[in-house]
């Protein structure tokens, strides 16, 4: 019975022997898949201009609001007019937020030097009261398109929602998308 013993073992140690290289020489099943970290959003670049401490052009990161480009630009003068602006409107890159003087309330839209005018006082409008002249400050409309704003709400009655503006002839989905988070169609506190 011994040689029985002796070749069962042996058998069953080549067995073994046999799985662990096989085991040892077999190729990986497959590559851990590695996850890269989500992009970072692109800063906001705002120019913050009018009653701050330090105006000028600021680095803000993407979900700023005008608050925060207020406070990036050493805050708001004693003589700034705080009530003219909406601090939690959202901004977008390329923007202008002026805080007008309390003395400027009620004033004539802020106009750049030059003479252009400025891209976004950070207010938003009522397009049922705006005159063409304040429609002109939001970007992508000019006189022509300020006019017909005021014709079409001449001629059919106030906005009834903001969705209204595409009913104007030369504004569609790119000027309005635009100018959607400017203007509003009641009045704004």
């Amino acid at each position: 019975m011994k040689g029985w013993w002796a070749i069962a073992f042996s058998v069953v140690l080549t067995l073994l022997a046999a799985g662990v290289l096989l085991l040892v020489s077999r190729s990986p099943r497959g590559v851990p898949i590695q996850l890269n970290p989500p992009p970072t959003p692109a800063p906001l670049v705002v120019y913050v201009a009018g009653a701050v401490a330090a105006p000028g052009v600021y680095q803000l990161s993407a979900g700023s609001r005008i608050q925060d480009a207020i406070l990036a630009a050493g805050g708001l003068l004693p003589e700034a007019d705080d009530q003219a602006l909406n601090l939690a409107a959202l901004l977008k890159d390329g923007h202008m937020v002026r805080v007008p003087l309390q003395s400027e309330s009620g004033s004539s839209p802020p106009v750049q030097p030059g003479g252009a005018p400025v891209v976004y006082t950070g207010g938003i409008l009522n397009i049922n009261t705006a005159t063409a002249a304040e429609l002109e400050t939001l970007p992508k409309i000019g006189p022509v398109l300020a006019q017909r704003i005021v014709d079409y709400r001449q001629d059919n009655g106030p906005f009834a929602s903001l969705e209204g503006l595409l009913e104007v002839v030369g504004i569609g989905e790119e000027i309005f998308a635009a100018i959607e988070d400017l203007v509003a169609v009641d009045s704004v506190p």
